[in-house]
């Protein structure tokens, strides 16, 4: 069964924070588990995040709540072994609310990191704002 593969020896980075400021907006706000804290990424076409695990993973799940007119229009799950290329494992498609969205990944390989890479943001701006964020799937055998 699938859980949560968002620990603390998950390495995370993020494209850009708001104002630099990353105590108000930084990444590890998309998992503290506080609905008052997020990401809030600077302003920017292509906005992306990548998680390195510390062993390889099978992603069936993302779980992803955005700021409503800040999410994105498409979004594109890739992922790749430590040393290896980025490769495409699919494409989402959230809606622009403030709801915890879930979204299935069908077959996804084994991966060391994967990366989202937000695109068409609801945002004139393209920024994206995310209060939680989480992936779920197995350790990979």
């Amino acid at each position: 069964m699938a859980s949560s593969l968002i620990c603390c020896d998950v390495q995370s980075r993020v494209s850009s924070v708001l104002n630099r400021d990353v105590k108000q907006f930084g990444k590890k706000h998309m998992f503290d588990s506080n609905e008052e804290t997020c990401w809030n990424s600077d302003q920017g076409e292509h906005q992306w995040l990548i998680l390195e695990f510390p062993h390889s993973v099978k992603v069936s799940e993302l779980k992803v709540q955005f700021q409503g007119g800040f999410s994105a229009k498409v979004c594109r799950l890739q992922g790749c072994l430590t040393h290896g290329d980025f490769s495409v494992i699919g494409c989402f498609y959230p809606e622009d609310d403030n709801s915890l969205q879930s979204f299935p990944i069908q077959e996804a390989p084994a991966v060391d990191k994967v990366k989202i890479l937000f695109q068409n943001s609801a945002d004139f701006f393209g920024r994206i704002i995310i209060y939680s964020l989480d992936v779920l799937g197995d350790i990979a055998s």
